[in-house]
């Protein structure tokens, strides 16, 4: 126990230092809203994003995977997670179905974008198919590829990640029975290009990235305060509502329901639902949006003042500091070419060595919330899972989530699970938090 106190003592004034690996900038407690962009400005914005994506991402992973054709094929309501991302604003989704060809003809030339389709997809894509024509969708698809011979054809077929594999089994056999035997052989279901599309992160983005992470932080730290909390009023339920409700007002999307628990003294396991929320609780919450296409996804943590209190107990401060220190064990692991399985490793020797008590969870963040990419550990797995395989690359987006257990005195010794989670950026050098991290509570007062 002595030990157990004198850690806390020093992780409350300051953290173990990992090198630097992170730039740890601290978020604002209460930021004002970020300007929402009126619909036509994002969709305008995200079509920027999607020429330059598309004219420099997939040439590259193209290249550098041997590939010199990408198919992707996607029916209406059945959507391949790859070819959601690569429609203009306006499209939205697959029509009917929706073919797109990338083509390297390896001459100097840009990459051919076509799509077999009636719809030219806000210019992207050259539409080559005129149904008047040939009426065979199916046979226009094998006259293209035929024309251009490639030599390996990428298809979205993969059992180890659903982000690559968006084509249907009847849309293979389609695409199969449109092609030679000798253009069949040359089909090789792959991983690479659709997780690479998926991941990479380019300029533009990471310009904007940061102020949607912004919005998120103010929109916790509105929730987090006594516009959304009346201690001994207000229930679990209620600030969960809050949140989806104010994220709808604000005109944005959330890809999963918010998660909040209050953690008690004298409570064994965290409490929810219709508990009301008292002085002295400790609250956790997880939460993420969804604006310009791209997702955050961010637990924080509050407490409520007791009469007299102006902070939280030492105890609680202290446990915050160990999960920010077990933060900075995560991100001083990263290294280019690493493994999931190998950075999670690597961060648990840290953690461990100095006094830590981890569970790590991180994860790639982007398109989709929980993004394709190196898995970084599982809440329910701390050891190499076949999910952490993937090799981490630069340019990459990052929600860097975990939990430090640390005893807390001022509750009789009880142990509590202190859960963090911040969206960050690696450059192929560095983590960099997008808008900060969370290394002191919020504060909801009691009157």
């Amino acid at each position: 126990m002595l030990h157990r106190m004198v850690l806390a003592a020093t992780l409350a004034v300051t953290a173990p230092a990992f090198g630097q690996a992170a730039l740890n900038t601290q978020e604002q407690a209460a930021p004002a809203l970020p300007r929402i962009l009126p619909l036509r400005e994002q969709a305008r914005l995200r079509d920027a994003w999607l020429a330059e994506r598309l004219d420099t991402v997939v040439p590259a992973l193209m290249r550098e995977h041997g590939f010199d054709m990408w198919v992707l094929i996607a029916r209406e309501y059945l959507e391949d997670p790859v070819m959601t991302t690569m429609l203009n604003a306006t499209s939205m989704r697959a029509r009917r179905r929706t073919i797109l060809i990338f083509f390297d003809s390896g001459e100097g030339q840009p990459v051919e974008r076509l799509t077999v389709s009636r719809y030219g997809l806000g210019g992207l894509f050259a539409p080559s198919w005129d149904p008047t024509a040939q009426p065979d969708q199916w046979a226009r698809l094998g006259e293209l590829i035929a024309a251009r011979n490639p030599r390996r054809i990428a298809v979205n077929v993969s059992p180890s990640t659903a982000f690559a594999d968006g084509l249907t089994r009847s849309q293979h056999d389609g695409l199969m029975a449109a092609l030679s035997e000798a253009l069949r052989s040359r089909v090789v279901p792959t991983v690479e290009l659709a997780v690479g599309w998926l991941e990479t992160r380019i300029p533009a983005e990471m310009e904007r990235y940061p102020e949607i992470v912004r919005l998120a932080h103010a929109i916790i730290a509105e929730g987090f305060s006594r516009r959304a909390v009346t201690p001994g009023t207000t229930t679990v339920d209620d600030l969960v509502w809050w949140y989806r409700e104010r994220i709808n007002a604000l005109g944005l999307d959330t890809w999963f329901q918010p998660n909040v628990n209050i953690f008690r003294r004298g409570a064994a396991a965290p409490l929810e639902g219709d508990t009301v929320i008292q002085p002295g609780d400790m609250l956790w919450l997880d939460f993420g949006i969804t604006y310009l296409g791209l997702n955050t996804d961010t637990q924080h943590l509050a407490y409520v003042l007791r009469p007299g209190e102006t902070e939280a107990p030492a105890g609680l401060r202290a446990g915050l500091a160990a999960a920010n220190a077990t933060q900075d064990a995560v991100t001083a692991s990263f290294r280019t070419g690493l493994s999931g399985n190998e950075i999670l490793a690597a961060a648990r020797t840290r953690a461990i060595a100095a006094g830590l008590r981890p569970t790590i969870y991180s994860h790639p963040i982007g398109y989709h919330g929980h993004g394709a990419g190196a898995s970084v550990g599982f809440w329910d797995n701390q050891e190499a899972d076949p999910r952490g395989e993937h090799r981490l690359r630069p340019n990459t987006a990052w929600s860097i989530e975990l939990n430090a257990r640390h005893t807390v005195p001022e509750w009789g010794g009880q142990e509590v699970d202190f859960r963090l989670e911040e969206d960050a950026f690696f450059d192929g050098r560095q983590v960099r938090y997008l808008d900060g991290r969370q290394d002191r509570f919020h504060l909801i007062a009691n009157n």
